[in-house]
C-alpha cells in the first residue's frame, strides 16, 4: 500500500466533493490535492449538484446519506443531465448495500467511512486509471474505425494502403483520374472519396455507366440536348456535364464509348466547353472527371478502338484497385461488416458470425467477382442459414470445393521493386502462419479464446491481441481475464466469429 505521506504522482484530475460532513469535505480536500488534484467541495447536495451540472469533472465524490437529498437521487439528476463525471460513493456503515446499488446505477466505486488516507487514495487513482483507459480505447476506436472505413472504403490491407495514399494526395487537385481494376472491387466508392475529399465536395458527384446506353443515347446524356433535336427529344433535356458543373463527374467503363463519342468528350475536356446536342450555341462547364475501366486502355489504344490522345487525358493520375484476392486480410473485415449490416437491417437474420473452417474457407477463395460477389454471397448466406453461425457445409459449392490459389503477383523487373515484393511475400507469409495457427486453435477449443490461449501457452490478452492485428477479433467473447481460472463455455456449439461490432 502506497505511502500517504509520499503519494505516487497521478494525472491531475478537478474533483468535486459532495458530503454534509465538513471534516470529510476538508480531509478529501487535503489527501487529493496531495497528489496534485484540483478539489473542491459542497456541503449541500443541491449546491453540489448545481456546481457539477455546471462543472467539468473528472470525478465526483458523493456521499450516500445527506440531508434535502440522498446520493442515490444526485447520481440520478447527473446522468439525466448527461454529466459524464466519473463518480465514487461515500458510504457509511451499513449503507454498502445502497452503495453496490449505486454501482449498478454507473457509480465507479465507493470508499466506506471512515477512510484512511490511503485507501481514498487507491480508489481515486484506480478510478483515474480506469477512466484514461477508457478514453484510450474511445480513441483507439475510433482510429481504428477510420482506418478500417476509409470515406467507407473498408480495407486494412498493404494494397489498399497505398490506395488510401494515392486518394489523399489527388483529391485536393483538379487532375483528371483514372480508377483501373476487376469489376466488383468498388471503383465507383473510390470515385466518391476522390469527390468528398476535394474542395467540390459541396457541388454534386454525378455518376454514369457508360455500357449501359446506346452510343446515340450516351451522347445525349453527357451533353444534354435541344427540343426536337431527335425524334424523342419533346424538350430541352440538360447532360450529365451540365449537372456536374462545379463538382465531379464519374464515368464508369469508360472504355465503351464509341469512337465519336470519345472525339467530343476529349474536346469537353480540353476546351471546358459542351454544345448539346441538336444545339448551336456552347456553355462553359467547370467539371473533375474521373474515369473508371475494367479494361487495359493501352491495349485498346493499340487495337485502334480508343483514341490515344484521350487515353493520355484521361490517365493523367491512375490508381489501381487490387482485386480481393490480393488484399491480404480483408476478407474476415469485410464478410463482417456485410453481416453486421444485414443484423442491424434485418430482424429476421440470426447469423452470428463464421466457424473458423468457414472464414479460412472464405479467404482462400479467388473472389473472381470480388467485393461485390463477396458482399451477394454474405447476404445470401445470412438469410438462408438456419442457425447462429455460418459453417462450411453453408458455403457455395464453388467456395467449398476451390482449390487453393497461388497469392503471389508477378515478379517485378527492377531490383529495389524485387526487394519489396519478397519483403511483402515475407510479411503476407508469416501472417497466414499466424492466422492459420490461431484458427486452429480456436478450432480445437470450440472458439474459446481463454482455453485455446492456455492450450497454447499464450497469455489470453497477447492471443487476443494477434487475432484482432489479424482480423479475428471477438468483440463479444464473454471468456473472463487471463487472471481468472474460470473459462467460458459456450453450449451447444462453439462461439461464432463475428458481431456487429466489426462493421
Amino acid at each position: 500500500m502506497a505511502d500517504s505521506s509520499s503519494p505516487v504522482p497521478v494525472a491531475s484530475e478537478r474533483i468535486l466533493v459532495i458530503d454534509d460532513e465538513a471534516v470529510v469535505c476538508l480531509s478529501c480536500q487535503r489527501i487529493l490535492g496531495a497528489l496534485g488534484h484540483v478539489v473542491e467541495y459542497r456541503q449541500s447536495p443541491m449546491a453540489g449538484l448545481e456546481l457539477a451540472l455546471g462543472g467539468d469533472y473528472g470525478i465526483i465524490l458523493l456521499d450516500l446519506m445527506m440531508p434535502e437529498m440522498d446520493g442515490l437521487e444526485v447520481l440520478r439528476r447527473l446522468r439525466e443531465q448527461g454529466v459524464t463525471s466519473e463518480v465514487v460513493i461515500i458510504t457509511g456503515y451499513g449503507t454498502v448495500e445502497s452503495a453496490v446499488e449505486a454501482m449498478k446505477r454507473g457509480a465507479a466505486d465507493y470508499v466506506a467511512k471512515p477512510f484512511t488516507p490511503d485507501e481514498l487514495q487507491m480508489v481515486v487513482r484506480k478510478v483515474v486509471d480506469r477512466s484514461a483507459l477508457l478514453r484510450e480505447n474511445a480513441s483507439l476506436r475510433t482510429e481504428l474505425e477510420t482506418r478500417r472505413q476509409f470515406e467507407g472504403i473498408v480495407g486494412e490491407s498493404r494494397a489498399m494502403a497505398r490506395v488510401f495514399g494515392l486518394i489523399k494526395r489527388v483529391a485536393p487537385s483538379v487532375g483528371t483520374v483514372l480508377i483501373t481494376g476487376e469489376s466488383g472491387t468498388g471503383k465507383e466508392m473510390v470515385a466518391l472519396a476522390i469527390h468528398n475529399l476535394s474542395p467540390r465536395k459541396i457541388k454534386p458527384f454525378v455518376a454514369c455507366d457508360c455500357s449501359a446506353l446506346a452510343s446515340t443515347l450516351l451522347e445525349s446524356e453527357l451533353f444534354g440536348h435541344e427540343k426536337g433535336s431527335f425524334s424523342g427529344a419533346v424538350s430541352h433535356k440538360q447532360g450529365l456535364f451540365e449537372l456536374a458543373d462545379g463538382g465531379t463527374l464519374f464515368l464508369d467503363e469508360i472504355a465503351n464509348i464509341s469512337l465519336e463519342t470519345q472525339s467530343k468528350l476529349l474536346r469537353a475536356l480540353e476546351s471546358r466547353r459542351i454544345r448539346r446536342v441538336g444545339g448551336t450555341t456552347e456553355r462553359e462547364v467547370d467539371i473533375r472527371l474521373v474515369g473508371a475501366t475494367n479494361r487495359e486502355l493501352g491495349e485498346l489504344v493499340q487495337q485502334g478502338s480508343f483514341r490515344e490522345d484521350l487515353y493520355y487525358r484521361l490517365n493523367v493520375v491512375p490508381i489501381h484497385l487490387p482485386p480481393l484476392r490480393e488484399r491480404e486480410g480483408d476478407i474476415p473485415r469485410l464478410a463482417l461488416m456485410f453481416l453486421g449490416r444485414l443484423r442491424r437491417s434485418n430482424d429476421a437474420v440470426c447469423v452470428e458470425g463464421f466457424s473458423p473452417e468457414a472464414m479460412r474457407l472464405l479467404e482462400s477463395y479467388a473472389w473472381p467477382g470480388n467485393v461485390r460477389e463477396l458482399k451477394n454471397i454474405i447476404e445470401r448466406l445470412a438469410i438462408l442459414c438456419e442457425g447462429t453461425r455460418i459453417e462450411p457445409q453453408h458455403l457455395p459449392a464453388e467456395i467449398r470445393n476451390a482449390p487453393p490459389r497461388s497469392s503471389l503477383p508477378p515478379l517485378p523487373h527492377r531490383w529495389e521493386d524485387f526487394k519489396d515484393y519478397k519483403r511483402q511475400i515475407r510479411d503476407a507469409t508469416l501472417s497466414d502462419l499466424d492466422r492459420r495457427f490461431l484458427l486452429e486453435a480456436l478450432d480445437r477449443n470450440q472458439g474459446n479464446v481463454t482455453q485455446a490461449a492456455a492450450e497454447v501457452g499464450m497469455q489470453r490478452t497477447n492471443f487476443h491481441a494477434l487475432m484482432h492485428k489479424l482480423g479475428l477479433d471477438v468483440e463479444h467473447d464473454s471468456s473472463p481475464p487471463a487472471s481468472s481460472t474460470a473459462t467460458t463455455t459456450v453450449p451447444p456449439m462453439r462461439r461464432p466469429y463475428g458481431a456487429e461490432g466489426h462493421d
